[in-house]
């Protein structure tokens, strides 16, 4: 059995930039305002009859939720050794190549929230980590729009998204600390990428600890969760917005009834520091070794239970040790919130502003006693400023080539005669392609006759290069007159400048 994230690739096959894809870029900003969240922190109603249907539900929260698709390159240069004289003494050129470096894409997809109408989408973390490109999908419509990271956050697996359009179906937050297990839940996602699907389960246990870094306070839930549902919706059987949808342990990759989602609450404080500043900070305790307690460890320290956290070593100078804690303290409460282990304890933390006290109480000898402390900042890579890359990626998002390793040429009669082109056929023919470029990609071909560019007719190869340069929009649009088919068909080709 193993812990999945439920992120489906799609693909590391290709080479070159993918062909609906924009590339991803931050834009300098100013910190933003947070907007208007729907929030309903009233408990579920636990004492309604069993639902036969929950289509009114679905229809409420599923326009919510979108697609993400995600793209990332990755540079690579051909094995040397197939170039290497005594191998191909043995092997001919067969193996032998370009020594050039090559862009090989990867593609995933996820899925998102809309949390606010004005378009700010909260998915998981690792749906969006390291991508170069993302495109967002709304349910029901085809059109995919591309996507600004505004902040993420590897601790807790929660990114934040934005995209540039108003009046959006916003779904309703709930308080999820008023689940309750047994309390009805629905998945909404993209799983394996067949498209919107709903699942339905129960909430099978909260406050729930597995396997990998980071800070986990999961709901748990055998609603059926899927490679494609992470940053997906979980929400209740009213239609709120409970969690976000992030694992699942499974030996085969696939649902095998537990899921893991992370808090809507959680969500919540990680969506607002984000927007507001673009990163998350978090609370920690410095100068302390912690270890969980067990019932040897609460005996010989004559603890009543096996609740708190025993401090091992406390580091000379530390916050930890200038406030007083000694190596065989136990904390029991964080500012008046009880401490059952070292989860707990950096979930309770890391909610604090750092740079603030905490009231931590101790049981130390047999007494009890309340040390203030003030909270160092844990500092993470994944905490991505969006400022701080705005330069670096929106300078090659906004150059633009859709025909970049692309050479074209007019051509004789001699040419039509050879490729039986019909007199009326005029253009530009296609007489090298770089197999790494966006019209690669998108399916040029050589021999193939540019005719049109974004519906503007191709005379000749001045033609072609005029009208290509000229267009702005993210595709562009060829018509060509393939020779193998003996007829036209359309290409939409990437117009972003591929990272080099």
């Amino acid at each position: 059995m193993k812990l999945t994230r439920t992120l489906a690739g799609v693909s590391a096959a290709v080479c070159g930039a993918m062909v609906f894809g924009v590339a991803l870029h931050f834009t300098a900003r100013a910190a933003e305002s947070i907007p208007t969240f729907c929030i309903d922190s009233t408990p579920a109603n636990r004492d309604a009859a069993t639902a036969t249907s929950f289509a009114s539900v679905v229809k409420k929260t599923a326009p919510s939720v979108v697609n993400i698709y995600t793209a990332r390159f990755v540079k690579e240069r051909p094995n040397p050794f197939f170039n290497d004289p005594i191998f191909r003494q043995f092997f001919g050129n067969q193996f032998a190549g370009d020594d050039r470096e090559r862009t090989r894409k990867e593609q995933s997809l996820g899925s998102g929230v809309i949390v606010s109408s004005n378009g700010y989408i909260v998915t998981a973390n690792h749906v969006v980590a390291g991508a170069d490109q993302i495109k967002i999908s709304i349910a029901g419509n085809k059109k995919e729009c591309g996507a600004r990271l505004i902040g993420r956050d590897e601790l807790t697996d929660v990114a934040v998204l934005k995209i540039d359009m108003d009046n959006l179906p916003a779904a309703t937050l709930a308080d999820s600390d008023q689940l309750e297990v047994g309390d009805v839940v629905l998945a909404i996602g993209n799983p394996f990428g067949v498209g919107q699907t709903v699942t339905k389960g129960i909430v099978s246990a909260i406050g729930r600890s597995v396997g990998f870094n980071g800070y986990q306070n999961f709901i748990q839930t055998d609603a059926a969760i899927n490679p494609g549902n992470s940053g997906g919706a979980l929400i209740d059987a009213q239609g709120r917005l409970v969690g976000i949808n992030t694992a699942i342990i499974s030996g085969s990759g696939g649902n095998q009834g537990i899921g893991f989602a992370v808090p809507v609450n959680m969500a919540r404080r990680v969506l607002q520091q984000l927007i507001t500043t673009g990163k998350i900070r978090h609370g920690y305790l410095d100068g302390v070794s912690l270890q969980d307690i067990d019932g040897n460890l609460a005996k010989e320290f004559s603890l009543p239970d096996e609740n708190g956290v025993l401090i091992g070593d406390v580091t000379a100078g530390s916050a930890a040790g200038k406030a007083g804690l000694k190596s065989g303290d136990v904390i029991t409460a964080v500012n008046g919130h009880a401490v059952a282990d070292v989860n707990s304890l950096q979930l309770i933390v890391s909610a604090c502003e750092p740079g603030s006290p905490a009231a931590l109480k101790i049981f130390r000898d047999g007494a009890v006693k309340i040390i203030p402390v003030t909270l160092g900042e844990l500092v993470t890579s994944s905490a991505v400023d969006a400022q701080k890359n705005s330069d670096a990626v929106s300078t090659t998002a906004s150059k633009t080539d859709a025909l970049d390793g692309v050479t074209v040429a007019d051509f004789e009669n001699t040419v039509r005669t050879q490729l039986h082109l019909p007199d009326e056929v005029q253009g530009a023919i296609v007489t090298q392609l770089d197999r790494d470029s966006n019209a690669a990609d998108a399916g040029l071909k050589p021999t193939d006759i540019i005719i049109e560019i974004n519906h503007q007719p191709v005379k000749n190869s001045a033609d072609a290069v005029r009208l290509c340069k000229s267009a702005k929009s993210d595709q562009i649009l060829l018509k060509i007159w393939r020779p193998a088919l003996a007829g036209t068909r359309f290409l939409s080709v990437d117009n972003a400048k591929r990272p080099k």
